[in-house]
């Protein structure tokens, strides 16, 4: 497996007994991320941005995706607004989480919980070509449910 240097800057709200964000398993993509902040309550359909107390420098051709946590999601109704959310390469603002409680209870999440995930991905750049139409597909243009799944 191939690893990424990536520069993290804990910033002052970052406990300093707390260690960098690392992989649970050897087979891990992704990393959890914590809420660096004061406990918050979410009310039904409610929305926060969670500070991390985290800011990182990407390499140039790479990003990182923010995932929900699956264990918040299925057992409590927590979420991303826009999962995944991407991070560019140039931000260098500290990483908030934009949670949502789906539930129909308020939720509180408290400092230090694990809140999300993060995993960097490689980005590959788009560069358009006009054709006039496009080469045949077994799949064709059947979309949502065409395939039978």
């Amino acid at each position: 497996m191939t690893a990424l240097k990536i520069l993290v800057q804990q910033l002052e709200n970052y406990p300093p007994e707390w260690p960098l964000p690392a992989y649970a398993t050897d087979g891990a993509a992704a990393v959890d991320l914590r809420n660096a902040g004061e406990p918050v309550t979410l009310p039904p359909l409610g929305r926060r941005r969670v500070p991390t107390g985290l800011a990182i420098a990407l390499p140039p051709d790479s990003e990182a995706q923010i995932r929900p946590r699956s264990g918040l999601a299925l057992n409590r109704g927590i979420s991303i607004i826009n999962a995944p959310c991407t991070i560019d390469s140039d931000y260098r603002g500290e990483i908030r989480i934009p949670l949502v409680n789906l539930d129909r209870e308020p939720q509180v999440i408290e400092h230090g919980e694990r809140i999300a995930q993060m995993l960097v991905a490689a980005v590959v750049r788009i560069e358009w070509e006009p054709a006039a139409s496009l080469p045949p597909s077994g799949r064709g243009e059947g979309g949502f449910g065409s395939t039978g799944q």
